[in-house]
């Protein structure tokens, strides 16, 4: 009997394994195969012009209101140099993700000031921006009202008035300056280049494997980026700004540093390259920065040389725009390519996920009220549907058992996802934890067998079947979802 329950529970293992390999989509990320090299170290703007360094004048601020729509208005901090002379080249900053006020960028914008450049930095617009929607063209839209005030400045010249974007602020920022000749050059900061679905798989991929994660940990990136999340929404993480990039004519200066993980840093420009080419556009200059993140910073300070070149490269415009060397600075690696990322089936979407949690919880929850209420009729003495002695201990440890394995395995992604955002390594949590959590789902799979077996050798009377049944219905769809995400070993 001890043989046949573990031959069983082997073969449910592997059946929850085989369900894990071909449920799909596959994560089979394909090499670059190449990179850019850089044609000095040196990130230090060519040409003879002459341009003011950081530090050369006195910086003042000012807050400004912008009306951005009817009714709607944000508040933009201008940083000036003070004593400059003349009107002056101007640029106009565009947020990263997430929500971002007027205060951001301080320390980029005084280096720029200093420099002689006026900046300004307006609060990102609130009513329009959530994690679940976002217009791209729309927020372009909002940045050209605080644009068209940067102009109107005395201070400001308004044909050198440029535009800064950084990570997600990059892809308004060519929208932004596309057949515009409002817009004299563009500044574009890790920007991600492709679709952000892509560029989210490719960071994904980037962080777990730094981690240090086990290769079935791979396989659930797909399944997570590549599908619809609940309650549908997220058409923006498709947003193609390619387009865009086609109608540029201004200059370009485009910024990554070699530590981001998250940015195709060697696909992004060689892409962005190809686009300003369909434009007859070869006015780019790149630059990487050794050791920088994402954020162009080392260890919280921005990277040496940054605000200098960002300053230099602006001030001298026009000459500055395809000085040499055009791509310098610290050699980029990018060890796969950010592609479209294949979609999960359709009982794999975010809805059918979160209603696979819903049904396989719920069913746990009513076995265990439903065993709840059996013993009810005890307290006037009666008999109740008991189940026998093994089958009530089975069946508990078969609950328990699944929701651990749940608990474990989604303490297991918070703690990677934990590391994977703060650049931090632990092999224990990376190997260990993902073994533990393998082993209760193991654990699960036998108490499943057991279950049936003892069921079917001893049986159940009145409530007691009920509880049998809905445990094993609700462990089974907890399970085989389990085995979607990678839990059980893969066959294949």
């Amino acid at each position: 009997m001890r043989y046949r329950r573990l031959a069983a529970t082997v073969v449910v293992v592997l059946v929850l394994g085989l369900v894990g390999a071909f449920a799909g989509p596959g994560w089979n990320p394909q090499p670059l195969g190449h990179t850019i090299v850089p044609e000095t170290p040196d990130t230090t703007i060519g040409s003879d012009v002459l341009t003011p360094p950081v530090g050369t004048y006195e910086v003042t601020r000012e807050v400004v209101e912008v009306r951005v729509d009817d009714g709607v208005t944000v508040e933009a901090t201008i940083a000036s140099p003070v004593g400059a002379p003349g009107r002056r080249p101007a640029v106009l900053f565009m947020h990263g993700a997430g929500t971002a006020t007027r205060n951001n960028f301080a320390d980029t914008t005084t280096a720029l000031a200093s420099a002689g450049v006026v900046t300004m930095v307006p609060d990102k617009r609130a009513d329009t921006y959530t994690t679940r929607s976002r217009d791209y063209p729309g927020m372009a839209q909002d940045y050209l009202a605080s644009l068209a005030v940067l102009r109107e400045r005395d201070d400001v010249d308004p044909a050198e008035v440029g535009v800064y974007g950084e990570s997600e602020g990059a892809i308004p920022a060519p929208i932004a300056a596309a057949g515009n000749d409002d817009v004299a050059f563009v500044v574009l900061v890790s920007a991600p280049v492709v679709p952000i679905r892509e560029q989210g798989a490719l960071a994904a991929d980037s962080y777990l494997r730094d981690v240090g994660v086990p290769d079935p940990v791979l396989r659930a990136i797909p399944r997570l980026v590549g599908g619809t999340l609940p309650g549908g929404g997220f058409e923006y993480f498709d947003f193609d700004p390619s387009p865009y990039h086609q109608r540029l004519t201004q200059p370009v200066l485009v910024v990554y540093g070699t530590a981001d993980a998250s940015m195709p840093i060697v696909q992004g420009p060689e892409v962005l390259v190809r686009d300003l080419e369909r434009a007859d556009n070869d006015l780019y200059t790149i630059r990487y920065y050794a050791g920088a993140n994402h954020g162009i910073r080392i260890d919280g300070v921005l990277a040496p040389g940054f605000t200098e070149d960002l300053a230099r490269w602006i001030l001298g415009l026009p000459e500055t725009a395809d000085a040499q060397p055009r791509i310098a600075g610290d050699q980029p690696v990018q060890a796969y390519r950010a592609e479209p990322v294949d979609q999960p089936r359709w009982f794999a979407t975010g809805d059918m996920m979160v209603a696979s949690f819903l049904v396989g919880f719920g069913l746990l929850a009513l076995g265990a009220v439903t065993a709840a209420a059996g013993q009810v009729p005890r307290l006037w003495g009666r008999r109740v549907g008991a189940l026998p002695a093994p089958l009530g201990r089975h069946t508990a440890a078969l609950s328990m058992a699944t929701t651990a394995t749940w608990v474990l395995f989604g303490s297991y992604l918070i703690g990677v996802a934990d590391l994977a955002l703060n650049y931090r390594t632990n092999p224990l949590l990376a190997q260990g934890g993902w073994l533990v959590a393998q082993l209760v789902g193991i654990l699960a799979a036998a108490l499943l067998v057991q279950v049936v077996e003892t069921w079917w050798r001893r049986g159940a009377r009145g409530t007691g079947r009920a509880v049998v049944v809905l445990t094993l219905l609700g462990s089974l769809v907890l399970l085989v979802t389990a085995a979607y995400w990678g839990v059980y070993p893969a066959v294949l």
